[in-house]
């Protein structure tokens, strides 16, 4: 099946199949957040991306495998509505930006800073910290060595724009700013980006669109 990156409330994960990872997103809670498994095809090693609502689905999708890692975007509260129960079901350890960790009610095992190294079996993930839509939001870049990059924005980047900063106009230039400098200017047009709701895109089809951004402010 080909992956296109549209899931909905209660249907099936669409499942992106690389050569080193397999990636299966899904769509939970009212605010239809997207989390993402990540599976390492060599050892079966398993880390979620944002257990934003409704474990059931989350911990159906995780199977019997487990997980070793949920790693939390930011400290909005819609992506971790299931944090609790998924760690307490599965003992997974905890990882989020350093400086949004307070923010979110279940402790963090790992605090995360720019430039961070996570492991999901052989596959390595590098952290950007990305500020404005929060303190402390990360990223999660993974350079695939067969083919392009693929990133896991959280809330600071959409098809479309980056994420909310409440009219703050300093918080907006800090996030489109790093935006632009951790992101669009080290990655390539091919990178595949996976935000925290709503379809998937590339860099390639929102860069056209970074002066526009900054003109309207949002």
């Amino acid at each position: 099946m080909t992956y296109s990156g549209v899931v909905k409330v209660g249907g099936p994960a669409d499942v992106h199949e690389l050569q080193d990872l397999m990636i299966s997103k899904v769509a939970v809670g009212p605010m239809e957040n997207n989390a993402y498994l990540l599976r390492c095809r060599a050892t079966d090693a398993q880390l979620l991306i944002d257990a934003a609502n409704d474990a059931e689905t989350l911990l159906t999708l995780i199977g019997g495998d487990g997980i070793g890692a949920v790693v939390t975007t930011h400290r909005h509260a819609d992506h971790w509505q299931a944090l609790a129960e998924v760690v307490a079901a599965t003992g997974a350890r905890t990882y989020a930006g350093r400086y949004d960790a307070e923010g979110i009610p279940v402790p963090t095992d790992v605090p995360v800073g720019d430039g961070d190294t996570l492991r999901v079996g052989r596959v390595e993930l590098r952290a950007v910290h990305l500020r404005g839509h929060t303190p402390g939001s990360i990223a999660l870049v993974y350079d695939d060595p067969h083919g392009p990059p693929h990133v896991f924005t959280g809330d600071c980047l959409f098809p479309g724009g980056v994420g909310n900063t409440r009219k703050d106009p300093v918080a907006f230039t800090h996030l489109l700013n790093d935006v632009e400098t951790k992101v669009f200017d080290v990655l390539p047009d091919e990178t595949w980006v996976y935000p925290g709701h709503g379809k998937d895109t590339t860099l390639g089809a929102e860069r056209p669109q970074l002066p526009e951004w900054r003109a309207r402010g949002w």
